[in-house]
């Protein structure tokens, strides 16, 4: 057999007959052959590495970024790619100093901003990109997120189903919003429209992650609307706060409040009690993108924006809504 047989049958660059491909793989796994990384960087003019674009901000959980980042990096090893993580905040410079270093093929770009000024640059740039977030503009652009329009909607839904006449959204953290970081503003939106769709009174807060601004914005918030009887939570790491705050001021949960999160279904199932929760599939989205930059790499794929559909699993933390006089107050 012609060794640029063998060579079109690793490279997968040409059609070979299915009988000599297999015959190729079985003298491969027989004599332990791995192809040499180095060498098909160099014969392609292809490094075989993508930067994953994490930046480091205010507001971010990083948990829940290195979700993200271990779904891309363990796609990436299945196509042979190795990932470049990218934590600083560089913005624009950052993206041009990357693309002239000819360390990376392709860029997974997240944190994305509704007016992200990355934005025109990686419609520019001769490497293609994909989006972990959707910006207002996507004209030009590969991006995929959850639909948290329609995550917000479900929670909504699902607490006025329940019989629940007022409801409130704990967000992200206050600077998240004032970025106008895309996935906090998308679930704003839903919960806003759902909330007027419905006839149901609706408060939204910002949050910060710490034990002390939960207990005061969630007091603030029960004094000033005490016929509040359902949350919805979108931001992780006051879960546990929030239950425990929940319990020092007296309010059950769910029997004087019903509470659900979009969040991770891990994070979701080891609450007490369990939540209802849309999952975060952080895994299934950025595998979406790491396919998608591949298809790219190999002259498919197009641009498109991936709305991952919301998912929602009720669990043990909300029920009905109770009757005025069946509240325990505070």
């Amino acid at each position: 057999m012609a060794a640029s047989t063998v060579s079109y049958v690793l490279s997968g660059k040409r059609s070979i007959s299915s009988e000599t491909r297999d015959r190729v793989q079985e003298a491969v796994q027989a004599l332990g052959y791995r192809p040499n990384a180095s060498a098909r960087a160099l014969a392609s003019n292809r490094s075989n590495v993508l930067a994953l674009v994490i930046p480091l901000r205010a507001g971010m959980h990083v948990p829940v970024l290195m979700q993200f980042a271990t779904s891309v990096v363990t796609t990436a090893r299945r196509y042979d790619h190795d990932v470049l993580l990218l934590t600083a905040d560089e913005g624009r410079s950052g993206l041009e100093r990357v693309s002239q270093s000819a360390l990376v093929d392709a860029l997974v770009v997240m944190d994305v901003e509704l007016h992200d000024e990355r934005v025109p640059l990686l419609r520019e740039l001769p490497m293609p990109s994909v989006l972990i977030g959707i910006p207002a503009d996507t004209d030009g652009l590969t991006c995929i997120d959850l639909d948290f329009f329609a995550a917000a909607e479900q929670c909504v839904d699902h607490l006025t189903d329940l019989g629940h006449h007022s409801i409130a959204l704990l967000g992200t953290p206050s600077a998240v919003y004032a970025r106008q970081t895309g996935f906090a503003h998308r679930t704003l939106a839903g919960f806003q429209a759902a909330v007027e769709r419905r006839g149901i009174v609706g408060i939204e807060t910002p949050c910060e992650a710490t034990f002390d601004a939960v207990l005061n914005t969630v007091g603030e918030l029960l004094e000033a609307h005490p016929g509040i009887t359902g949350l919805v939570v979108q931001n992780e790491p006051i879960i546990g706060p929030l239950l425990d705050v929940l319990r020092k001021l007296g309010r059950r949960v769910p029997e004087d409040m019903s509470l659900m999160a979009i969040c991770a279904d891990d994070v979701a199932e080891r609450q007490v009690p369990q939540l209802s929760s849309v999952t975060l599939p952080a895994e299934e989205i950025g595998q979406h993108a790491v396919e998608a930059l591949i298809a790219k790499l190999e002259g498919g794929g197009t641009s498109a924006v991936t709305l991952v559909p919301a998912r929602l699993t009720a669990r043990a933390s909300t029920c009905a809504a109770p009757e005025p006089q069946e509240r325990t107050t505070a």
